[in-house]
């Protein structure tokens, strides 16, 4: 059985919620802190228009397994203080290690058998807080990077022109647009900006400063700092994050490093057998997350739990 508590702790001045999973084993219990990816999500990783429950789903299947977890509402997202819009990257890692300092003070939680989770954004700031020396016994890293946030959307402009059909690439080839070259401008326009946030065309609401931090962040830089065990796991069909990442971080972690290239995974974390692009992740939702990225994220996390009771 596994029951659910809802938690919340300060960071920053703003009061951040979220919910407590736990298995009903007594304790001190194990337990991982689940930092969800980029966008306005909330504490299973939703966002108004996609819901991809992926935190929830590995919550609950961790306390199945004797594993506690909390996940957490972003800053100004469901129930948490804060404003969404003028939250930078490094706010988002600010909110993180307040989590981790909450779950290592629980009750029930052995501080010595913590871990960190992060999907996508969530992985670059477990990389960020395992390199500057956060007391963890380990991270995972789903669908993280081992390059600059501007290299990241470079390769994602490239795969999504690749992946373009029907009317938008028909008006792209028409209009002589050049994909790559309209988005170094729109890269330059944020690097340029002071603004937390602004308007795109005058529409669609922008993250200035989360931007100019992603942009600016090259998690490559942290990986050689990193002193605990690291499992990392990106899907073949991941349009967002080059599953090439991955070798690339084998190159810079110096620990204690396991990773998985899962064939046909997305970046959502679902089994997809088509072409894989963003169009199709309203369908892949409607699945559960791929089985074997829970599978392998227990089986690592129960070695790391065997190996630090025999030391």
């Amino acid at each position: 059985m596994v029951s659910e508590q809802d938690i919340s702790f300060s960071s920053d001045g703003y009061n951040i919620a979220g919910t407590l999973t736990l298995p009903d084993s007594g304790g001190p219990l194990p337990a991982v802190l689940l930092i969800p990816g980029s966008g306005p999500v909330d504490r299973n990783e939703n966002h108004k228009k996609l819901r991809i429950n992926a935190l929830l789903e590995i919550a609950e299947y961790l306390s199945r397994h004797g594993i506690a977890a909390i996940r957490y509402d972003k800053r100004g997202v469901g129930l948490s203080e804060g404003d969404f819009w003028t939250t930078g990257l490094f706010d988002n890692v600010q909110d993180a290690a307040a989590g981790l300092r909450y779950l290592r003070d629980h009750s029930r939680i052995d501080p010595g058998k913590v871990f960190l989770l992060g999907h996508s954004e969530g992985a670059l700031i477990a990389t960020r807080l395992a390199a500057e020396g956060a007391e963890v016994a380990g991270i995972v890293l789903l669908a993280g990077s081992a390059q600059s946030g501007e290299d990241v959307l470079k390769w994602q402009a490239r795969q999504i022109a690749k992946d373009m059909r029907g009317l938008n690439k028909w008006l792209i080839k028409l209009l002589r647009i050049n994909v790559l070259k309209s988005q170094q401008k729109q890269i330059d326009k944020i690097k340029r900006s002071t603004k937390n946030c602004y308007r795109v065309q005058l529409i669609a609401r922008l993250s200035a400063k989360w931007m100019r931090e992603f942009i600016g962040y090259n998690p490559a830089e942290d990986m050689p700092k990193i002193r605990v065990p690291v499992l990392a796991i990106t899907g073949s069909k991941d349009i967002q994050i080059n599953p090439e990442n991955l070798n690339r971080m084998a190159q810079l972690i110096k620990t204690d490093f396991e990773y998985h290239e899962l064939a046909d995974v997305t970046h959502i974390l679902r089994l997809e057998e088509g072409e894989p692009t963003l169009a199709t992740y309203k369908r892949q939702v409607k699945k559960p997350i791929d089985y074997r990225i829970l599978e392998l994220v227990l089986k690592w996390l129960q070695r790391q739990l065997d190996i630090r009771s025999q030391q």
